[in-house]
């Protein structure tokens, strides 16, 4: 009998089957397809690539250690495609008319996360990255099987039995404990009938998505006149507009992976389940965004997902548990997907560590049920909220903000290993964060919708933001003279050390530690 069956081969579904063989569980890793295959969900952050480094430290993985940042992923791993980023670049597009650079910056948000490539975050060409995971388990002695149809599930004598096909013939699987990371919908939510639940005010998203080449660089298509904090190209590019986003990542390999998410009434209108022609008719409407496209050619079929937000009823029961990224499915706005990941794995590697039958693995698995949905809902809250704010960019902006606070604020946290400092991801544990949060979301709507006076109203919703973020900002993001660009500040961070438990010198000789000596050197 096995320990421990792990449905579905992407990034967490491989790295928990390594962590349960580091503890010496018997592990099955099942995958529906096969690799190497496309995927999305490319985008990492600080945060991903923290908890990342962490795994691979406390359960000695250290051949994925390499794979946290974008120059020491070059020279160890240079067959495996990836690409810099830099940070999180934001345009604002009105249909039918050409962007334009504003002096003052309100059509656009530059926020950099790492002062330069060689300790930037990465995108991950999830083709390469996916394959080398899942021969890394293989390596460690998971049992892996690929093109697996799974049909049954049931829990009896302290066993789950699995049930199903492997390349067509008859499969069946004991294991004491299976974790689902399928993705949303996928095998626990199918074979055991969960019924979904629903992230409040979040609106009806479709998206669609493939991978070119022959993508512009934006810098190109439009120069700034000014030089921007990091190149803005090498970041997670995203053009924003009413009822919706389009995404541009860039790899080293010459492919960049472009999508859209839309609001229903957007996607219907242009009839966004035809794929390539739905994708032209969007570029006809914004004319600088076609502009960066003249030239690409897909290279992957086109993928239209109806309906991008899930959320399930439940996260675990009798013998079962699913990672976050089986659990829900928000939207790829912040980048979220691959640090909610990671956060589950983390969770559920700490309570793999215990005995199944202890009280201590029945604790951590609930916890982590209840952290899991718990994330999911402040993630929905916020990328909700920017939706119905995206006609309007500066309300837009300042909830972008208040996420690039957060967020910040959290890994730096995380990287002091202090953790439990940040209340959860996003803040989502701390009850005045939330409510003054909820603040700026309500008058961001109010500005978008126009049933607000212009300027007073906007100076109103910059002060909320500025009250919201105040406890967690550590980067300079209530500084209003930066107009929207925000560079790494490692003075600001110096200077909020006593949010982060710290004294200015023990700040900085950490910083020092972490390799960023060569970009302080003019702060005392």
């Amino acid at each position: 009998m096995l320990d421990l069956a792990v449905i579905g081969s992407g990034p967490g579904g491989a790295l928990t089957a390594l962590v349960a063989r580091s503890l010496g569980l018997e592990v099955a890793l099942l995958e529906r397809g096969s690799h190497p295959r496309f995927a999305i969900g490319e985008s990492s952050t600080p945060m991903a690539n923290i908890l990342l480094e962490g795994l691979a430290q406390r359960y000695s993985l250290p051949r994925l250690k390499p794979l946290a940042r974008y120059g020491t992923w070059k020279r160890a791993r240079p067959e495996l495609g990836v690409g810099p980023k830099r940070g999180f670049s934001f345009y604002f597009h009105q249909a039918g008319r050409r962007f334009e650079h504003r002096g003052d910056r309100a059509d656009q948000l530059l926020a950099e996360a790492s002062p330069h490539h060689d300790v930037a975050d990465v995108h991950w060409y999830r083709r390469d990255v996916d394959h080398f995971l899942v021969r890394e388990a293989e390596a460690a002695g998971a049992l892996f099987l690929d093109r697996v149809e799974l049909e049954g599930f049931e829990r009896r004598a302290g066993a789950c039995r699995l049930e199903g096909t492997h390349s067509g013939r008859p499969l069946s699987l004991e294991a004491r404990f299976v974790i689902d990371a399928s993705g949303p919908r996928g095998a626990l939510s199918r074979l055991l009938a969960l019924p979904e639940s629903s992230f409040p005010a979040f609106p009806p998203v479709q998206a669609l998505f493939t991978h070119f080449t022959g993508v512009e660089r934006w810098a190109d298509v439009h120069p700034e006149r000014e030089r921007t904090p990091y190149p803005v190209d090498d970041a997670a590019l995203h053009h924003v507009f009413d009822g919706g986003w389009i995404w541009v990542l860039r790899f080293d390999n010459g492919i960049t992976s472009a999508g859209a998410a839309l609001e229903d009434g957007l996607a219907a209108d242009l009839r966004l389940a035809d794929g390539a022609p739905a994708w032209e008719r969007l570029l006809q409407r914004l004319p600088s965004i076609r502009a960066q496209f003249a030239d690409a050619v897909a290279v992957e079929p086109w993928r239209h997902l109806p309906r991008v937000a899930f959320r399930s009823s439940r996260v675990s029961g009798p013998g079962w548990a699913m990672l976050p990224s089986a659990a829900a499915s928000i939207d790829p706005l912040f980048s979220t997907g691959l640090p909610l990941t990671l956060l589950g794995v983390g969770r559920i590697a700490r309570a793999l560590e215990e005995r199944r039958d202890a009280p201590g693995f029945a604790r951590r698995m609930s916890e982590h049920a209840h952290d899991t949905l718990q994330e999911a809902d402040a993630a929905a809250r916020l990328v909700g909220a920017c939706y119905r704010a995206f006609r309007r960019f500066p309300a837009f902006a300042g909830l972008a903000r208040c996420y690039l606070a957060s967020v910040s604020f959290s890994e730096i946290c995380h990287r002091l290993g202090e953790g439990d400092r940040a209340q959860g991801f996003l803040a989502c544990r701390d009850p005045r964060y939330e409510a003054a949060f909820a603040r700026c979301a309500a008058e961001a709507a109010r500005l978008a919708a126009g049933e607000s006076e212009e300027p007073q109203a906007l100076a109103a919703f910059e002060r909320s933001v500025a009250l919201a973020i105040e406890p967690l900002d550590a980067a300079g993001f209530r500084d209003g003279s930066r107009r929207n660009w925000y560079p790494v500040d490692f003075e600001a961070l110096l200077g909020s050390c006593a949010k982060l438990g710290r004294d200015r010198e023990s700040l900085r000789t950490f910083l020092l530690d972490q390799g960023m000596g060569p970009w302080m050197a003019h702060l005392a």
